[in-house]
């Protein structure tokens, strides 16, 4: 499935000459290898002058974590386009685990951290499985990862930004009223754990896509794209969410910026 954002979202304010630059933005992945390759065949011909953005969350709840991490790591050899990878919450959890230990992120089972580990093991995982003693051990300490997915990891970025958008994980800051470039955010991580309200309904500034907060849970009446489905992707005033939900029983959604195109893995 594929749609289109209205002209109030692909230009912005105002009329804007924009290059022939694309930007496909692409939400939380949640190890949905399913959704992941039925979205990628949707794209359009991706060519040297286009980028591709991954907002983060590639990680836990969906059965094949393990494979996003390994096509994504691989991508950027494959594609014409540029390979743009943030870090999600997710990703930045598992590393304080590996760094200093986080057993309240591990143990709850909605958090799809055992998904995780046995795709790294190769084993199957039902929603109803709990860790063995040893499955248990490991995942404590994140020790199942491979070494240069760890490194991996540790390399991707916070945010990033082109002519068309800021890309992040989870949403802008806000301090004394007014929301913070992500370069002036601190901590960087901030960036990625967000939940604020106020940001979905009053940021006004350069366009910002994000991800993290499933769709369904933004502010259904703002949404310029689709409001009579709130699973869809959320297109409000200033920003876009693009969390619909894979490897959590939804589907996955991009964004083509500055087209305005929405594709879907449904």
């Amino acid at each position: 499935m594929s749609g289109c954002l209205s002209q109030r979202y692909r230009d912005g304010v105002g009329s804007v000459a924009y290059d022939m630059t694309r930007t496909f933005a692409i939400g939380d992945i949640h190890g949905d290898t399913q959704a992941l390759f039925l979205l990628m065949s949707r794209l359009p011909t991706l060519t040297d002058d286009d980028t591709l953005v991954f907002l983060g969350d590639y990680l836990d709840r969906g059965e094949n974590s393990a494979r996003v991490v390994e096509w994504l790591m691989a991508l950027p050899n494959q594609t014409r386009a540029k390979v743009v990878c943030l870090r999600g919450n997710h990703e930045d959890a598992w590393l304080r685990v590996i760094d200093d230990g986080w057993d309240a992120f591990v143990a709850p089972r909605p958090n799809g951290c055992l998904e995780t580990l046995r795709s790294f093991t190769k084993l199957p995982c039902r929603p109803e499985d709990k860790p063995s003693h040893e499955e248990e051990a490991s995942l404590y300490r994140g020790d199942f990862f491979p070494k240069e997915v760890v490194e991996w990891m540790r390399s991707l970025l916070h945010w990033y930004e082109d002519e068309h958008a800021i890309y992040v994980h989870a949403g802008l800051m806000e301090k004394e009223g007014i929301f913070l470039h992500p370069s002036d955010t601190e901590p960087k991580v901030a960036l990625l754990w967000l939940r604020d309200e106020r940001f979905f309904r009053n940021y006004r500034g350069k366009r910002v896509v994000f991800g993290h907060t499933r769709t369904e849970f933004l502010p259904e009446e703002l949404s310029g794209y689709t409001p009579e489905d709130p699973t869809d992707l959320w297109a409000g005033p200033c920003c876009i969410g693009v969390d619909t939900g894979a490897g959590c029983g939804g589907f996955l959604s991009a964004c083509e910026l500055p087209g305005g195109h929405v594709y879907e893995s449904r």
